[in-house]
């Protein structure tokens, strides 16, 4: 098993959601369901796959006779955008603004000797946009890693 297909963020808003990602953001979106209730949102874009899916569902998809508590913190859990240059890495800000995000961390110089910042989407998850000097990208505009 080496290989994760789609990333599935449970939202408490799903049109709120679909407004940030799609309209905000540019992501290509497939919705399931009504258009003004969707069941599930899917986001076509290069790479793992995003879904989005009603929190208090996701958790009873989980397990419907003790499902897990639904927790608006921090959980450890990030998720990310590689840029290709620090300009693409202030544009994805720009964007992201525009698109109502909480800027936590504007994009800086960090101790790994890149260049990253932070902002949260509408539900609160974490998303961090980065260059690095000598990052390499697939075909498909994915990062590639190699051993240290």
């Amino acid at each position: 098993m080496n290989r994760l297909n789609l990333v599935t963020l449970g939202v408490k808003d799903m049109l709120k959601s679909l407004r940030f990602y799609r309209d905000g953001l540019g992501f290509e979106a497939f919705v399931y369901g009504n258009d003004a209730d969707p069941d599930v949102i899917f986001f076509n874009n290069g790479g793992t796959k995003i879904s989005l899916f009603p929190i208090d569902r996701l958790a009873q998809d989980i397990d419907e006779d003790n499902p897990p508590a639904i927790n608006h913190g921090f959980s450890g859990f990030t998720l990310a955008y590689n840029g290709k240059s620090k300009e693409e890495v202030d544009e994805i800000f720009v964007l992201a603004k525009k698109a109502g995000a909480k800027i936590v961390k504007e994009p800086e110089t960090v101790f790994w000797g890149g260049y990253s910042g932070y902002f949260q989407d509408p539900n609160g998850y974490y998303w961090e946009v980065a260059y690095g000097e000598n990052w390499e990208f697939d075909e498909n505009d994915m990062l590639i890693i190699t051993e240290g």
